[in-house]
């Protein structure tokens, strides 16, 4: 059930698994067992309902019959915008035991439901054809590789295998409640939608795949430091795309104003974290600190940058480490 493109890329490499007890990551669990895949997973217990300590008692008894590390998270309280933080806390998590344990590749359990219901959302509320694509089976990070390998199956897939395999897993029941837009879309438009027209969903995602590679050519980016930046594509969405995966990978996801923003500015302080800055052919990606407004350049320092064109916005940010200042002097000399 696992596509040979993703186990090829999870053979021999150190594997994290995120690991709920639902069905998809218990399902993903066995079928990577089953291929000789090693793993460990990581569990965040969140206290927002009582089953929770029993899912992660079962993370921890799979982990003991499997002689598998079981890495367990208990988050601090949330008290609003509870999906996002959530989802915060989560790869925070996930991605702090990657760079302390070396591991190679997280993996997801996302599988088609969850593609197709991420396209729906999208389409209605407005997006481009790469937004739509949504989720990659296969997407590289900073230091480490996202593989989601049930990408391309439906989650009545997923329940059938757990059936014939006599496999326990848990049902959330916070996945009923539709005043969470995800679960109204799900059950009002993605399920049905699938349970009628699977294998022609699953053909247009596969067409989707194939044309995103047009048009989103593959970049290779860098980093020097806390300096992220990549060769522009001279194509403006396909720029965005790229620094929407950038910063993704940085734990901060762009809004629809800041998108748009990019499209008009060559420089632009997104979610007073991040600098996003246009120069001569190269995207420049760094942290944002507002006391960088208030630094005191050298007249020499100034007239080096206005020479080389460098955005006032990421001057400070040069200015303050002199290392990625020579790297970027380099570039656009």
């Amino acid at each position: 059930m696992i596509e040979i493109s993703s186990l090829e890329t999870l053979k021999n490499k150190k594997n994290l698994l995120a690991f709920s007890g639902g069905a998809d990551s218990t399902a993903l669990f066995f079928l990577l067992l089953k291929q000789n895949i090693k793993f460990d997973i990581a569990i965040v217990n969140y206290n927002e309902r009582a089953q929770s300590i029993e899912e992660v008692e079962y993370a921890k008894e799979l982990a003991s019959t499997y002689d598998l590390k079981c890495h367990l998270l208990v988050a601090p309280k949330i008290n609003k915008n509870f999906e996002s933080i959530a989802r915060d806390i989560r790869y925070d998590f996930f991605e702090k035991l990657i760079s302390l344990h070396g591991y190679d590749n997280l993996l997801t359990a996302h599988h088609l439901g969850d593609r197709f219901e991420w396209m729906l959302m999208q389409f209605c509320k407005g997006a481009g054809c790469v937004e739509i694509a949504g989720m990659l089976k296969i997407q590289h990070r900073d230091f480490y590789t996202l593989v989601r390998p049930l990408l391309h199956l439906d989650k009545q897939e997923l329940y059938i295998y757990l059936s014939n395999e006599y496999i326990k897993y848990f049902v959330d029941e916070t996945n009923k409640n539709e005043e969470i837009k995800r679960n109204s879309f799900r059950h009002n438009y993605s399920t049905p939608l699938l349970d009628k027209y699977l294998s022609g969903i699953k053909k247009s995602f596969d067409y989707i795949d194939a044309d995103r590679q047009t048009l989103i050519p593959e970049v290779e980016i860098k980093h020097i430091n806390e300096l992220t930046y990549f060769k522009s594509t001279k194509k403006p969405r396909a720029d965005i795309f790229i620094i929407d995966k950038i910063l993704k990978s940085k734990l901060y996801m762009l809004s629809a104003s800041e998108r748009e923003l990019l499209k008009e500015e060559k420089a632009l302080v997104v979610g007073r974290k991040f600098i996003v800055s246009n120069n001569e052919g190269f995207v420049f990606i760094t942290p944002y600190s507002k006391d960088d407004s208030y630094v005191n350049m050298p007249h020499e320092f100034k007239e080096e940058c206005r020479i080389l064109k460098i955005e006032p916005k990421l001057r400070p940010f040069l200015y303050h480490n002199e290392e990625v200042f020579l790297k970027v002097k380099e570039l656009l000399s």
